[in-house]
């Protein structure tokens, strides 16, 4: 698409608008004349037997009104950004201003920060000021994905329960937000076998959270498991190294049920979560962590570091 795009379409445009500027000067000396149509100075036109239409000038205040306007535009495309890519002499644009109001936010904020920084988690969690803070920022960027009471969605990790595919350590959620999290699970149908052997796994899976399945087919598939047990391990209880899901409780972050096991392990499944710290300062990372783990009911046994 980029080479859709040339220089040339920057003197267009500038070309374009300064024509443009030009010609609204240009009508305005036309409709400015007054010319004599008639001896009584009218253009001829009537309407409704005796409505005429006059040639008068136009008012001295709406033609300087027009120049005023005609001249604003002109020192405006010299001072911004307008004409084609010329940035005006000023230098001004949206991305700068953006900048500098951030950065002006966080010289004001960073005394606030200063003091959070050095707290621990559960010093965070009993202080109201920080998790106003870690509140307004969790609704800001993490919202969209994982609710504005952090239960989350069908694909998005619900932060209130007991689950945590990587570990609920203040070090380990500052890190998932600031790097963000690549959850990959390869496409494992071949490594099994047969279709019969897929759906023989699936029920051994749904068995291992005592949930509704056909045991005769989970006792067949036990045996099959061995191919996914490098990552969820051999007894099902997952891996947080690697963020492997624990399946032996009773929380499916993509649905649950056989069919739904055999379309993952037919298919894989890739979930990304983008990393935050390009958007996020670290100390507001140390605040949002601890608010995050604030949702969880498990909150207060999380490591303080």
């Amino acid at each position: 698409m980029s080479d859709f795009f040339s220089d040339g379409w920057s003197v267009y445009i500038a070309a374009l608008t300064v024509v443009g500027l030009i010609a609204c000067l240009a009508l305005l000396v036309i409709a400015s004349r007054r010319r004599v149509m008639a001896d009584d100075n009218t253009t001829g036109h009537v309407w409704d037997e005796d409505l005429k239409e006059l040639n008068n000038p136009l008012p001295r205040w709406w033609m300087w009104l027009f120049v005023i306007t005609v001249v604003f535009s002109g020192i405006y495309l010299a001072l911004y950004p307008g004409l084609g890519t010329h940035p005006g002499s000023l230098k001004w644009s949206s991305e700068g201003q953006l900048q500098t109001e951030s950065d002006r936010a966080a010289a004001a904020m960073a005394p606030v920060y200063a003091r959070f920084l050095n707290m621990s988690v559960a010093e965070l969690g009993r202080d109201s000021q920080a998790m106003g803070i870690g509140e307004r920022l969790f609704l800001n960027n993490c919202a969209a994905c994982h609710g504005s009471d952090g239960r989350g969605a069908k694909g998005f990790p619900n932060l209130t329960d007991t689950d945590w595919l990587y570990g609920n350590s203040h070090e380990i959620v500052k890190e998932t937000i600031s790097k963000g999290r690549n959850g990959v699970m390869p496409p494992m149908a071949a490594a099994l076998g047969t279709a019969e052997d897929v759906r023989n796994v699936s029920n051994y899976v749904l068995s291992l959270s005592d949930s509704a399945h056909d045991s005769v087919a989970a006792s067949l598939g036990k045996s099959k498991f061995g191919a996914c047990a490098g990552c969820h391990g051999a007894d099902g209880k997952g891996n947080q190294a690697l963020g492997a899901p624990n399946l032996t409780d009773k929380i499916w972050l993509h649905g649950w049920g056989e069919q739904v096991i055999i379309n993952i392990i037919t298919n894989g499944k890739n979930n990304a979560m983008p990393a935050q710290a390009a958007r996020l300062t670290p100390e507001q990372i140390h605040v949002l962590a601890a608010y995050v783990l604030s949702l969880s009911v498990t909150s207060t046994t999380v490591a303080t570091r």
